[in-house]
């Protein structure tokens, strides 16, 4: 019954931004790690970044780190994705999941994911 839900993805120029919310519901959000995942046609689902249950302990891949930035609303059951300097590659179907438990780098360590959200980078 925990559902995940994406918004805020679209199409962006290159060096522009965008920031994505994830709102999830039915779970124990005060326990869960959280975390934003990507991924393209033919390839695996590629970790971005993750926070664990309070949001303060946080993660990025290296391709990302200095770029993006992970916050949580725990009050609100919310992680966001704040995507600045965006780049041609920063295109994909961006996808939240959640896990009981710390924080996790691997998608196969996460039991709840949303649908995804489609974000375009475009020259």
């Amino acid at each position: 019954q925990v559902q995940l839900v994406e918004s805020g993805g679209g199409l962006v120029q290159a060096g522009g931004s965008l920031k994505l919310s994830c709102e999830g519901s039915g779970g124990t959000f005060d326990s869960y790690a959280m975390a934003w995942f990507r991924q393209v046609p033919g390839m695996e689902r590629e970790f971005v970044a993750g926070c664990n249950w309070s949001g303060y302990e946080r993660h990025y891949a290296d391709s990302v780190e200095g770029r993006f930035t992970i916050s949580r609303d725990s009050a609100r059951n919310t992680v966001y994705l704040q995507m600045d300097s965006l780049k041609l590659e920063d295109t994909a179907i961006y996808i939240c999941a959640a896990r009981d438990g710390i924080l996790r780098s691997i998608a196969k360590d996460y039991t709840y994911w949303g649908q995804g959200t489609q974000v375009t980078v475009s020259s």
